[in-house]
């Protein structure tokens, strides 16, 4: 009944390991109440959101809108991108582009990243389904790794008659943990979270150094650096299966080629 008993709180342990890893990440309360209202123009001036956080900006066709927020290792975010355009226009390619810390533009796996809206189209979704982020990766490669990440949404071979018309937009970045299954041996020694050149007056007037500050955007929990994964959990589940098994073969063996009811050393 012992072995029992640590074999149904082995498994438990289990099941409760296996909950966390498909969960998605969701927006805070607060998140919707200081969702940002504009956004940048470049990729130093790109508008900083949260994950789970719907941005809007109000621009002119032919204009470049950026956003940028944080990807963690094992995450694999999906951006979202809804451009709402004038009554009137002519036809017009939208596009949303992501990129890294180092402005490399990162593959979609899947979804609409370019869409033509027909004349009198009012509405256009975009997405795109990053790969998962890695937690280290050759110098070479160009794998999405732990950092800021970039949103790009504009317009494509846009017609003149087109160009400055006002347009809105909606850009949302949700993420799904993929655990374990994603965890690599490795981890950066920073995450690639460039910096920012220009500060606020105020900032100027409490820092004396001229120097470079770092993005403030991060993660609610932090950086993991990839040393966090829940291949630790399956691992040391494992390791108790594994002893429970020892404990019940010696309990079954123990004692088998002795005759019953002849004492030991008899």
């Amino acid at each position: 009944m012992r072995i029992t008993g640590l074999v149904g709180a082995a498994l438990l342990a289990l099941g409760l390991a296996a909950g966390p890893a498909v969960a998605d990440s969701s927006p805070s309360p607060s998140a919707e109440d200081d969702a940002p209202t504009q956004a940048g123009t470049s990729f130093r001036t790109a508008t900083e959101i949260d994950q789970g956080q719907r941005a809007t900006a109000s621009g002119s066709a032919g204009d470049y809108l950026y956003w940028s927020f944080p990807a963690d290792a094992g995450q694999r975010p999906t951006v979202k991108a809804t451009v709402k355009l004038p009554d009137t226009h002519a036809s017009q390619t939208w596009q949303v582009d992501v990129y890294d810390g180092l402005r490399r533009r990162q593959a979609c796996q899947y979804g609409a990243q370019t869409r033509t809206a027909a004349a009198g189209t009012s509405t256009l979704e975009l997405a795109c389904v990053l790969r998962t982020v890695r937690a280290w990766s050759e110098p070479w490669a160009n794998d999405p790794l732990p950092g800021t990440y970039y949103v790009r949404v504009t317009a494509l071979n846009l017609p003149t008659s087109d160009l400055g018309l006002p347009v809105g937009t909606e850009v949302r970045v949700d993420s799904r943990d993929m655990g374990g299954a994603a965890a690599v041996d490795g981890s950066l020694s920073e995450p690639l979270v460039p910096g920012i050149a220009v500060t606020s007056a105020q900032d100027d007037e409490e820092e004396s150094s001229d120097s470079a500050v770092l993005s403030a955007i991060e993660p609610e929990d932090g950086w993991s650096s990839g040393w966090w994964s829940d291949r630790w959990v399956w691992t040391g589940v494992g390791a108790v299966l594994a002893a429970l098994a020892g404990i019940g073969g010696y309990a079954l063996t123990r004692g088998a080629g002795r005759p019953r009811g002849v004492p030991p050393g008899a």
